[in-house]
Parts: C-alpha cells; structure tokens; sequence
C-alpha cells in the first residue's frame, strides 16, 4: 500500500539551531504538494510529495520511503537509506576489496572530485599562474591576478551548483534533506538573504583569505624560503603527497572545527557559519574571517613539508571548492535524468548543521566523531539521542 502525503512544517530543533528561523514569520515557507517551481521539470512534482512504501524505515514520525528517493518524514526532512559508515581503511577487521573500492570505485576517494580539484589545481599552476620568479617581490599585478582568478573560480564553482539546484530548482526537491528552499527575508542574515549573504561571507572573507594565503606561499617559494621539490627528482613522493592531501585537510578540519566550537571562538566567529541550518551551496564557505584564517592554514603544512607550488595551490584550491558540493543541500545531483544521478553530497555534515553537537569530521576523517564520541550514524536510535540531547541542554539553559 502506497501513501501520498504533502509536506509538513520542518520545523528546526530548539535553540541555537532555530538561529536562522527564529520566528515563523521569517522562516523561508515549506513546500506543499504544489509549490515547487521546478515541478514542470522531469518529474518534479514527485520531489514535493513523500512516496511511502509499507516496511519503509526512517526516523521520528511519519516516516516515509521511496526506492529511489530514499527517506522522507512528514515533516520534510530526508535521508539516506543507507546507515553511515566509517571508511573501508577505518573499519575492522580491514577489508582489502573494500578498500580498493573506497579508492578507485566511481563515485570515490580519487573520483569524481578530487581527480576534478586536482585537474583544476594543475590547469591553475600551469595556464593561471604567473612565472615563479615574478613572485619574488610583492607587486600589485600578480596579487590582482591571484585575487581576482581565485573569485572567479568561486564564481564558476559555487554558482554552477547553486544556479542548477536554486535557481533552475531542476530536480525540484528530490534528494533534497530540506523540504524548504533558502531563506530570502530573515534578519538572521546579513543583508536578509541568506544567499546575498553567503556569496558576500564567501567570496570577500573567504576569497580574499584564501588569496592572501596562497600570494604569501607562492612568493616564500620565490624566494627559496619552503622546501621546494621538482616532479622529475622524486615523482612518487610527489604523486604520493597529492593524493594524501584530502585526506590531511579532514585530519586539519576536524581539530580546527572543534576548536571553533569553544565557545569563545564560536561566540566570535563559527556561530556565522551555523546560522546556516537550512544550507546550499554557498553556505559551505560563508565564515567569519577569524574561522577562515584558521580553516585555510592547513597550507602552512607545504611551509614546513618538502613540497611543490603545486601542492600548495591544490590544497588551498580543495579547501575553497569542497564545500560547494558538500554543503549543497542535497544527497545526489541528477546528471541527464532522475534515473542518472551522481551521489556528491554530504548527509554526515548535515546532520553537524541540524544537532550542532556531531559529526564535526569531514566524510573521510569521520573516525575522529567515532573515536571522541560525536559519531551520528543517521539511524532512528541517533535522531532520538540527538533530540533528547538538545531539549535537555535546553532546559538546562532556562533553569
């Protein structure tokens, strides 16, 4: 037996992830069976409704479930119906095959997005750069090139994925977490837009960050002041470098966020961030610029690592550009058709922007939620501890 109900209210969880909807007046409207302007679009209208199917899992109330659209409750929240794991090499007893998979499967560790990252960086330091020894002294010239190449790069990223799921809204509402689109009348934001401000947070404070990193790096290199290495004198240290890169921006990620959730450094820069409950793909880079300084200093590893220019600009290019696809909303974008959709999304971090208390890991450095005990599996048994947790907390505040 099927069931077709319109969506609910998503409400947030109390406190201070209602940040961004502090008043239903200004919380963006939530969808109905017949409010999606991409529903002219391949099917769209199925992506405003919950198809429940009998014996359907998920959480909290009303839970419905779809083969291909995953999970939905009444209330419009939507999950995988895959529980999340742990990465093949951080789980036990190791699994070789499994890991070969994790590395090579298609979607990967090595593809489709950090092959992508990794292209772009390279495109960049041989097509986008200008000549190592011209970056010798500061001049007003290169630092302009670098500054205004790293914001059109934002530009073209970031608005790729927010033009196709925003503004086209071209798979309506399917695989989307969030039945409700982003916030465009709330005095949460600055200017009272949530994307206005996010693309400003972005592209001004995390653009202009992100530069200042990469002219300073590029020109220590000029100078001979970082351990410099050349492809032909060492490739496989050099390929092997590039290809642990990802993997050391999480183990930087994860200390790094948890430092900006103590609540000095929270009070005074993360909470900007967080009021991103409902997210898109700007929201991944929206930052104060006290948490951008710290999030793009993983560069400072090539300051002390033997290492190329082009390391440098792929890890500073894979922490400006990762968060686009990661923070977009949805779980899979659809290619050609709603048959062909490539999984990109990041559920695990949604969760962290829904409960605020968990999975402060990127995708690949989750074994640290594990270990510390913030792990959120998106099981039913999480959600409940979650919500327990939160109103908890929140009597605790009142009392």
């Amino acid at each position: 037996m099927v069931a077709l109900l319109p969506y609910e209210d998503a409400r947030g969880p109390p406190g201070a992830l209602r940040t961004a909807s502090a008043s239903p007046a200004r919380r963006s409207a939530p969808l109905s069976a017949h409010s999606d302007r991409g529903s002219a679009a391949a099917g769209g209208r199925r992506g405003e409704r919950c198809l429940a199917a009998a014996g359907g899992i998920g959480y909290g109330t009303g839970t419905m479930a779809s083969a291909d659209l995953g999970v939905r409750t009444a209330r419009g929240e939507w999950k995988p119906t895959e529980r999340i794991e742990l990465p093949a090499p951080f789980q036990w007893p190791l699994k070789p095959l499994e890991i070969l998979k994790w590395i090579f499967a298609f979607p990967g560790y090595l593809w489709p997005m950090n092959a992508l990252w990794f292209g772009t960086a390279a495109l960049t330091w041989f097509l986008l750069t200008p000549p190592l020894e011209s970056m010798a002294t500061f001049r007003p010239g290169w630092m302009a090139w670098i500054l205004v190449r790293n914001a059109a790069l934002l530009f073209v990223w970031f608005g790729l994925w927010h033009t196709r799921l925003y503004v086209q809204r071209a798979q309506g509402t399917r695989y989307k977490y969030s039945n409700r689109w982003l916030s465009t009348a709330s005095r949460a934001f600055t200017f009272n837009h949530q994307t206005r401000d996010n693309v400003f947070w972005s592209v001004v404070s995390g653009g202009g960050i992100w530069s200042i990193y990469e002219i300073v790096t590029l020109w220590a290199y000029a100078n001979g002041y970082l351990p410099f290495m050349e492809l032909r004198s060492n490739p496989v240290y050099f390929v092997a470098l590039a290809l642990l890169i990802p993997l050391i921006r999480d183990v930087h990620f994860y200390w790094v966020h948890r430092l900006l959730h103590w609540k000095p450094l929270y009070k005074a820069a993360h909470y900007l961030h967080h009021r991103n409950v409902n997210v898109g793909p700007w929201s991944g880079l929206s930052m104060h610029p006290i948490e951008h300084l710290l999030y793009f200093s993983g560069v400072l590893l090539h300051w002390i690592v033997l290492s190329h220019p082009l390391h440098a600009i792929f890890h500073l290019q894979h922490a400006a550009l990762s968060p686009a696809p990661g923070h977009t909303g949805y779980e899979k974008a659809e290619l050609a058709n709603e048959s062909l959709a490539l999984k990109h999304g990041s559920y695990f971090h949604y969760l962290h922007h829904r409960y605020f208390e968990c999975n402060y890991a990127g995708d690949n450095g989750m074994v640290f939620d594990r270990m510390f005990g913030s792990f959120h599996d998106g099981t039913e048994e999480a959600h409940t501890r979650m919500r327990a947790r939160t109103h908890a907390r929140m009597r605790n505040r009142r009392k």
